[in-house]
């Protein structure tokens, strides 16, 4: 039996352009998110990035903030087209 894949949308390429575009190193906003009570460290951060591991709601809310953005700054370009 032929198993079927599942192509996911990404958003780690935006992810990194909201952060680059603000001048934040990967260090620094996570330390941001920790006091914003998000536990996230720098290599589980780049994982979201990389599109290596989904992220989670809570810590795309405090995204949100600190980039004083809109949620569609996130999603931008992820069409879907099935």
């Amino acid at each position: 039996m032929e198993q079927k894949l599942r192509r996911d949308r990404n958003i780690g390429s935006n992810l990194k352009a909201l952060r680059e575009k603000h001048n934040i190193s990967q260090e620094k906003l996570c330390a941001l998110l920790q006091q914003r009570g998000c536990d996230i460290g720098r290599s589980t951060y780049a994982k979201y990035e990389n599109g290596e591991l989904n992220i989670k709601i809570s810590v795309l809310m405090e995204l949100r903030k600190i980039y004083d953005c809109t949620y569609d700054d996130f999603f931008e370009g992820l069409d879907i087209q099935e």
